[in-house]
């Protein structure tokens, strides 16, 4: 019988092991349409955030500190798939809109063959389960985590 260590590492190191796979997998299905993973969460959260996307809003949408994701925006504006722009001219908060780009590469985004196939081995409960699962963690996580995720310093 596994100790609770031993059983706990198991644990996490499969669930490691899931994400590398999985990103490596949806970064490969992204790739001809010149975006990345990660840009393309953004790109979810700001279609989802509407006229309240901001990069504050972003940030904390993904637990990222505000300068990474101000990074990640500029880059996303240089390619043509968002653009930046002060809501009122003497503000210093940026609001984010999709570009028509953006608009169109998260229509095609979201027919992923990928995952469908990877999620098909689940039943819809084993699916439902899942998510609660995870869920939890998550929120777990969270406790641990608020808002430094960024911060790799013990």
């Amino acid at each position: 019988m596994q100790n609770s260590y031993e059983s706990d590492l198991k644990v996490w190191i499969s669930v490691g092991d899931l994400h590398h796979k999985m990103l490596w997998l949806r970064q490969k299905e992204l790739a001809p349409l010149g975006i990345t993973a990660s840009q393309l969460r953004i790109l979810r959260l700001i279609e989802g955030l509407g006229d309240e996307a901001t990069i504050s809003a972003v940030a904390k949408a993904v637990n990222r500190k505000v300068d990474v994701i101000s990074r990640q925006t500029m880059m996303l504006e240089k390619d043509g798939f968002i653009e930046r722009s002060k809501g009122k001219p003497k503000s210093r908060l940026l609001t984010i809109s999709l570009t028509k780009k953006s608009i169109e590469l998260l229509k095609i985004a979201k027919h992923s063959n990928a995952m469908r196939e990877v999620l098909s081995v689940l039943t819809k409960k084993e699916r439902e389960q899942l998510d609660l699962i995870l869920s939890r963690l998550s929120t777990k996580l969270n406790e641990h985590t608020s808002n430094q995720i960024d911060d790799w310093s013990p």
